[in-house]
C-alpha cells in the first residue's frame, strides 16, 4: 500500500483490533507489560504506596506484596473514596459509579469508574470488530443497535455532605460509547435513564415499549446487552405485538453479556427469536471491567491480555490465567486501574488456548451445574 493511501475501513478495524492480537500471541510479554503499566496507576495511590507499587518490578514481587483481595476487603475503601479520599485508591477523578445487579452476601457493590477504566470498557467492541475483519463486511456498522441495556442513572447515594450519582456499568458503558463512538444506539441511554432506575417487571416492560417503538423503521443490525434481558424482549414482543424480532429486523450480530451458557445452553433460544442469520458474540465482563469477548465462532471468549492483569486461585495454588490446562477450572483474579489483585467471585474454565468460558459464580454447586447443562444439551466441552 503506498505510504500516502488512507487505509480502508477495514485496515482501520484490522490496525485498532492489533493490540489484542499481538497480546494473545504472547500472553505472557503483554501481561508483564499490563503489570507494569498498573504499578504506575497504583503507586499514585494511597493502596498502592501502601503496597509498594514503587518497588514492583516482577510477576513474583506484585503477589508478595499485594494480597488478593475480596469486595468485602475492599468495601470500607471504598466507602472512603464515595466520602472523598478519592486518592485512596484512584490516581484521577471518579467519572461514575457502577453498581450490580445482583447482591454479594446481600450487600450491592459500589465500584468507582475513572476515564482510563470507562476507555478499556470499549474493547468489548472488539468482538463485533472482529466479526466485520472476518466476514469482510461492514454491513454491521450501517445500522443501529438495538440497545437494551440497564440504565446508566439508577439514583443518587449520599455519602456525608456528598451526593453520588450511580447507575448500572452496561448503561454507563454504553452511553460513553454512543459519544465516542460511530456506533449509533436506540433508544438513546439517556431515554433509557428518562424511564428511572426500577428494576420492576412494570419498568422494563416501558424499556421495551420504547425500544420497539424506536426501532421498529430502523435498521437493527447489531444487538447489545444482557443476554437473559435480550431473550425477555423477545418474548414481550411476541406476547405483545404477536412478533418476534427475527420478524422485524435482519440482525447481524448479538454481543451479549453477563450470563454463563450464552454460546451454549442459551443459543437456541436466541436464535429462535432473532434468527438464525445472527451471530452470537459472547461478551463476558461484570461491574469491574470489561475482560474478554469472542474472537470468532468458537464458542468461548478471549481475555484482553493488553489491558488487564488476569491470575486465577486453582486447587494447586495462584498462577496466571494464560497458565491453565485444559478443562482446568479456578476463581478469577482481575488487576484493574482501580483494583488491585481483585477476586471477582467467578468459576474460568480453561479451553483450547487461548479460549476460556466463564461457567458461574464461585460456589460449590456451580461445577455441577455446568456438567449437568453441558449432558443436557450435548456440548461436553466443544468449541
Amino acid at each position: 500500500m503506498d505510504a500516502q493511501q488512507t487505509p480502508s475501513p477495514m485496515q482501520q478495524i484490522a490496525n485498532m483490533l492489533q493490540p489484542w492480537l499481538s497480546a494473545i500471541e504472547d500472553p505472557r510479554r503483554a501481561q508483564e507489560a499490563v503489570l507494569q503499566r498498573l504499578m504506575a496507576i497504583y503507586a499514585q495511590t494511597t493502596y498502592g504506596q501502601a503496597h509498594h507499587a514503587d518497588y514492583v518490578g516482577s510477576i513474583a514481587a506484585f503477589r508478595e506484596a499485594f494480597p488478593i483481595a475480596t469486595y468485602e476487603d475492599y468495601q470500607p475503601l471504598i466507602e472512603r473514596v464515595m466520602a472523598g479520599e478519592n486518592g485512596l485508591l484512584l490516581n484521577e477523578p471518579v467519572a461514575g459509579w457502577a453498581i450490580t445487579r445482583g447482591t454479594t452476601k446481600g450487600t450491592t457493590k459500589y465500584i468507582p469508574m475513572t476515564p482510563t477504566d470507562i476507555e478499556m470498557r470499549v474493547s468489548a467492541g472488539r468482538a463485533v470488530m472482529m466479526y466485520a475483519v472476518q466476514t469482510q463486511s461492514p454491513a454491521v456498522f450501517g445500522g443501529v443497535n438495538l440497545n437494551l441495556n440497564f440504565p446508566s442513572v439508577v439514583g443518587t447515594l449520599k455519602v456525608g455532605d456528598r451526593e453520588l450519582e450511580y447507575g448500572y456499568s452496561s448503561g454507563i458503558y454504553t452511553r460513553f460509547v454512543s459519544h465516542k463512538t460511530p456506533v449509533r444506539s436506540v433508544p438513546s441511554q439517556e431515554e433509557i435513564d428518562a424511564l428511572g432506575g426500577s428494576k420492576a417487571w412494570s419498568t422494563w416492560e416501558k424499556r421495551f415499549d420504547l425500544a420497539y417503538e424506536r426501532c421498529l423503521d430502523q435498521r437493527v443490525t447489531l444487538v447489545g446487552g444482557v443476554a437473559p434481558t435480550a431473550v425477555a424482549f423477545g418474548r414481550y414482543l411476541w406476547k405483545k405485538h404477536r412478533c418476534y424480532p427475527k420478524d422485524l429486523w435482519q440482525v447481524l450480530v448479538m454481543t451479549l453479556g453477563s450470563s454463563p451458557g450464552i454460546n451454549t445452553y442459551r443459543a437456541g433460544t436466541l436464535r429462535a427469536l432473532y434468527g438464525r442469520q445472527a451471530a452470537i458474540r459472547e461478551i463476558y465482563g461484570a461491574t469491574e471491567g470489561m475482560f474478554g469477548q469472542q474472537m470468532d465462532d468458537k464458542r468461548a471468549w478471549v481475555p484482553n491480555y493488553d489491558l488487564f492483569f488476569f491470575e486465577v486461585r486453582t486447587r494447586r495454588g495462584v498462577k496466571m490465567l494464560y497458565e491453565m490446562q485444559l478443562g482446568e477450572t479456578g476463581s478469577l483474579v482481575v488487576s484493574t486501574p482501580v483494583l488491585a489483585r481483585y477476586e471477582i467471585g467467578d468459576l474460568i474454565r480453561a479451553y483450547q488456548p487461548p479460549y476460556f468460558r466463564c461457567i458461574g459464580r464461585d460456589r460449590w454447586y456451580t461445577p455441577m451445574m455446568h456438567t449437568w447443562r453441558m449432558v443436557k444439551t450435548l456440548d461436553f466441552g466443544r468449541l
